[in-house]
């Protein structure tokens, strides 16, 4: 068994491996003529302050997750692929519902960016994952750090950029069709589309279904009310031009997961099931969600500068099903409004400037018979302004943005007691970042950037009240939360050689008026604890660190590490760490690529990977809202290849087993950490899946028209 321990000096560790990665780096001699084949980060376009740029411009710290690492990576939904990247994480309930977290702040604080609009689907819910189809994405972009100037408020610790699959070349057809099977929750799923593009007319549509039953694992077995079902239509119509494009996007997504409670037999332990546990079918307690979507995105060519214009229309709509499969309590309905205008510019000296301005409106609806947030009606707008220039080795990157929310929260009244009271807030917030790069030699670069960030409180956190299921507790909102303020410092380095790729990326973080919620000793509702939101002052520090090792050319040793520290300033021990912070993590991987090219093989490989979570002994101790979490090492084994036939790609399979020994475990981040307590065992809560065997099969068809 390995364990890991918990880092009591993790600057000096940061020190040692930032030496460790010179010390590598120097040993690799620059004249050696060894091949490998790993991306290299210098030549990889990313989505800058000014338009596209290439990683190695960008001051502040940007990862990417490509089209076959989200192919070839085992998961349940599209954040479960993404969490694996350093410094970003997920808070999960059960396999079906992941939330972004980056370098420790999640919820609101973490943009989504799909199909080129933020992703509205009353994000602010502890069960509340992301409406997105994992098929539809064709790249993830990772912005760490306030990005306010392009993307307003909400943006306070990052953007996730959900790039869509790129549009086929003139004069090409194509069908995809991937499947997937997974042991441990008998997960089965496929997706089927079909793109083209005749002489600039393009087309993409595309079919997802997913299904599965409870998980298990080791301790619990099977945990009822973790199965889910999914389904997504997703389709694009436009114009490919000269001028630039047009382009209309089309979108549902049908979650229908269940919601884990926890009961359990007195005597034996066991969890207490209604009916099949390994059933893909509903079973009560459950959640029905629905997310429609519709997108026109222009690009207009103007002079040497381009003109986008944005207009999208989001339908979010949640209900849960406590008692009855037919009549739901909770139901809330949003629509959403987007807009964003921007015009970029290259001018002939070099500058690169970008300007626009961008939103949304938003009216919520309560039309159920239970309450937990008020009905209400949302405008903001912004404008920015931004500029980037290159000056030698110098590449120079700043912006500002003003930011204005108007809120209005509805009144109601129920049995002629005053629910919610009707109230008005008035919010706006200033954005800023100033940034550079320096290019010391072609291998090695030094970035550093500052940067303002702004958060407007939502309505949950402004007005909830009420009883929550899907949290299992009595959620009770602040009228008088004002704005999150942040100011960040990012200080990084990343150095590639034909050898060595290593990044280290340090940041200090102050946020002013920081929200979060808490349980109390007060009670509302004798079935269900508590918690209110508050605010103090909170400051973070971290790092991530990451050294790529390549020996041979066929050999690929590759090693990250996270780690985050979070506390709210003046206060005593037991509330000094913020709640739902990330254990310190470090993950391994041993690559060995079989062949690139071939006769019935391409690019074969096999892969064993360890995810070791240090001990979180910092968590927010007050009122029991958190317990510490133990350390724990997964261990995976991935293979995959392209199949071959007559020199020709007609498939490509992958091959994963997740938790290889079937560790019981409890990641820190798990809402169902605190659902449920076994009288037998002593122990709260429920554990994570077990050993999961997963296999997919992907087969591209493509004509030339």
């Amino acid at each position: 068994m390995i364990h890991c321990y918990m880092i009591k000096k993790p600057i000096l560790f940061s020190l040692f491996l930032c030496l460790s990665m010179m010390a590598s780096a120097q040993s690799a001699s620059d004249s050696a003529d060894i091949y490998f084949r790993h991306l290299d980060l210098n030549e990889v376009v990313v989505t800058g302050l000014t338009g596209e740029s290439k990683l190695k411009e960008m001051p502040a710290p940007v990862s990417i997750v490509t089209e076959t690492e989200l192919q070839s990576t085992p998961s349940t939904n599209i954040i479960d692929v993404i969490a694996k990247q350093p410094g970003v994480s997920q808070i999960t309930t059960g396999g079906a519902i992941s939330k972004p977290v980056i370098r420790g702040l999640g919820y609101n604080r973490v943009a989504v960016v799909n199909d080129g609009i933020r992703q509205e689907g009353q994000q602010w819910g502890d069960e509340h994952g992301i409406e997105v189809d994992a098929q539809t994405v064709g790249q993830v972009e990772i912005l760490k750090g306030p990005a306010s100037l392009m993307y307003g408020s909400d943006a306070m610790a990052g953007v996730l950029i959900l790039h869509p699959h790129k549009v086929l070349p003139m004069g090409q057809m194509a069908a995809n069709l991937s499947t997937g099977f997974q042991t441990n929750n008998g997960l089965f799923d496929y997706s089927v589309n079909f793109a083209g593009n005749q002489k600039g007319f393009v087309w993409d549509g595309r079919w997802s279904q997913k299904l599965a039953h409870a998980y298990q694992n080791r301790k619990d077995g099977y945990v009822p009310g973790s199965q889910f079902q999914e389904r997504a239509v997703h389709g694009l119509l436009g114009l490919n031009k000269s001028w630039g494009h047009s382009h209309l996007t089309l979108g549902y997504y049908h979650l229908t997961p269940g919601m884990v409670e926890g009961e359990r037999d007195e005597l034996t332990g066991e969890l207490l099931a209604e009916g099949d546990v390994k059933t893909y079918g509903k079973t009560l307690p459950f959640q029905q969600v629905y997310h429609y979507k519709a997108v026109l995105d222009n690009s207009i060519w103007m002079g040497k500068g381009h003109l986008k214009v944005l207009v999208g229309y989001q339908q979010n709509r949640r209900k849960e099903f406590e008692e009855s499969a037919e009549a739901c309590g909770l139901d809330f309905l949003l629509h959403t409004l987007n807009y964003d205008i921007r015009y970029q510019l290259e001018t002939e000296n070099g500058w690169r400037l970008a300007a626009g301005v961008g939103g949304m409106w938003q009216r919520s609806l309560n039309k159920g018979d239970e309450y937990l947030i008020p009905a209400y009606r949302l405008f903001d707008i912004g404008g920015f302004a931004t500029a980037s220039k290159r000056l030698g080795r110098w590449n120079l990157t700043g912006g500002v943005r003003m930011d204005y929310r108007w809120l209005h929260s509805e009144g109601l009244i129920e049995d002629e007691e005053v629910r919610f009271t009707d109230f008005r807030r008035n919010m706006d917030g200033f954005s800023a970042s100033i940034g550079a790069v320096y290019n010391v030699t072609d291998k090695l670069n030094v970035r550093a950037n500052v940067s303002r960030g702004f958060r407007a409180p939502n309505l949950s956190e402004l007005a909830s009240y009420g009883v929550h299921e899907g949290t299992q507790r009595f959620e009770v909102g602040n009228h008088n939360l004002k704005p999150e303020h942040s100011w960040q410092a990012d200080l990084g380095l990343d150095f590639s050689s034909r050898y060595v790729s290593a990044q280290l990326a340090l940041f200090a973080n102050r946020i002013n008026h920081f929200i979060f919620c808490h349980r109390t000793n007060e009670v509302i509702d004798p079935e269900h604890p508590t918690y209110c939101y508050d605010a103090g002052n909170a400051r973070l520090l971290g790092f991530e660190a990451t050294l790529d090792f390549h020996p041979i050319h066929s050999l690929h040793f590759g090693n990250t590490f996270s780690f985050v520290d979070a506390v709210q300033l003046d206060q005593p021990e037991e509330t000094k760490y913020l709640p739902f912070t990330p254990a310190p993590r470090w993950t391994s991987e041993l690559k060995y690529e079989i062949t690139h090219d071939g006769h019935l093989f391409n690019n074969a490989y096999v892969a064993v990977s360890l995810e070791c979570h240090l001990r979180q002994n910092h968590y927010y101790m007050a009122d029991d809202t958190e317990t510490a979490t133990p350390s724990y090492t997964l261990v995976h084994f991935t293979a995959g290849a392209d199949i071959k036939v007559h020199r020709r790609k007609v498939a490509s399979l992958y091959l994963s087993v997740n938790n290889l020994f079937d560790r019981a475990y409890q990641n820190h981040l798990s809402r169902l950490k605190y659902v449920g307590y076994n009288m037998r065992t002593g122990e709260r809560g429920i554990f994570d899946m077990g050993r999961n065997l997963a296999v997919r099969l992907i087969v591209p068809l493509v004509w030339n028209l």
